[in-house]
């Protein structure tokens, strides 16, 4: 089998084994998130943006408190990014959350 012969099979055969995935192009990211039960009924009614990234930050806590804010929330007492969404003192598994983030 010569190079091209292989090459093409080789494109064929991701492209039938890999269907959710471009032979070229960026591969999705796929991201854990909370249950939106989770969420409090102020926000089940914010715009989809906003509950995928309060849903995150639950979800994702312990690598957000590794990331700073600098959105100048300091003065709230936020220490880390996940402060914006869910206050430091709360238990993980009853978070309580910042309004903060919501806009």
């Amino acid at each position: 089998m010569n190079r091209r012969d292989f090459t093409k099979y080789f494109i064929a055969a991701a492209a039938v084994f890999l269907p959710n995935h471009s032979v070229v192009g960026a591969v999705r990211h796929r991201y854990q998130l909370a249950s939106e039960s989770i969420l409090p009924d102020g926000l089940r009614a914010a715009p989809d943006e906003i509950r995928e990234a309060y849903r995150f930050a639950v979800a994702n806590r312990d690598i957000l408190r590794y990331i700073s804010c600098y959105c100048g929330c300091g003065e709230q007492g936020h220490t880390n990014n996940a402060s914006c969404y869910v206050k430091d003192s709360s238990p993980l598994d009853k978070p309580e959350f910042d309004s903060m983030s919501i806009g």
